[in-house]
């Protein structure tokens, strides 16, 4: 089956939908760092999550997959994942080695775009284990932030919020971990086929070149040209 129709456009109900979820990163922020209106916060991280799932519906609903989204889309979640993360090791919630596991990955994987554009690809697309990954980051921040106040279901917060928080990091370096794999063999593919075109291309002259002397001959085998 054809997969859906990815266009150029980019005043698309999706896309608007993604640049609202962009600004809404350092509003987020803000909140978080400011002024510390951590229940303002969460509304603004519900707000990204469900505009995330809401985008990809439409996206396939009304055929309005563009390139633009498939950038703008990952970019927000990343972006989202950050600030959290900033969020939460400037307030003391987490510890900064959690941030710097989960940032490394995302060096690593920004690293590897120039090599290939090097070989004619773009950004290989979400896989299933980044969406799931991004998934459980989203849920361990909210419940994190919560268990960093005094009520009666901070205990149970912080538990969940944990677990989601160490499921999500295995995740997204399993996820990184296939996008290299998906990446090293689009390139051996690449350098493969180069190999075969520039063999066959070697081939096919040496065939029309009716000087050129048959293999295990050289030249001077031939009469000398008068």
């Amino acid at each position: 089956m054809a997969g859906p129709v990815v266009s150029d456009r980019i005043w698309t109900v999706p896309n608007l939908l993604s640049m609202l979820r962009l600004v809404g990163v350092p509003l987020f922020l803000w909140l978080v760092l400011g002024p510390q209106a951590d229940w303002w916060a969460l509304l603004v991280l519900a707000f990204a999550g469900l505009s995330d799932w809401l985008d990809g519906k439409i996206a396939r609903a009304w055929n309005q997959t563009s390139r633009l989204g498939t950038v703008l889309d990952p970019m927000a979640d990343r972006l989202y994942i950050f600030a959290a993360l900033l969020g939460l090791v400037v307030r003391g919630i987490i510890p900064w080695w959690l941030m710097a596991i989960l940032v490394l990955r995302d060096v690593l994987i920004l690293g590897a775009l120039p090599l290939l554009r090097h070989f004619g690809y773009g950004p290989l697309p979400v896989n299933f284990a980044g969406k799931a990954a991004t998934l459980c980051l989203l849920y361990a921040f909210p419940l994190l932030f919560i268990a960093g106040h005094t009520a009666i279901v901070s205990d149970v917060a912080r538990i969940i919020g944990w677990a989601f928080a160490l499921w999500g990091t295995a995740l997204y370096w399993w996820a990184g971990l296939l996008y290299a794999v998906q990446g090293l063999r689009l390139i051996a593919q690449t350098r493969r086929d180069e190999r075969a075109d520039h063999t066959g291309g070697r081939t096919d002259a040496e065939d029309s070149d009716p000087e050129r002397p048959p293999h295990g001959s050289t030249r001077s085998d031939r009469p000398h040209d008068r």
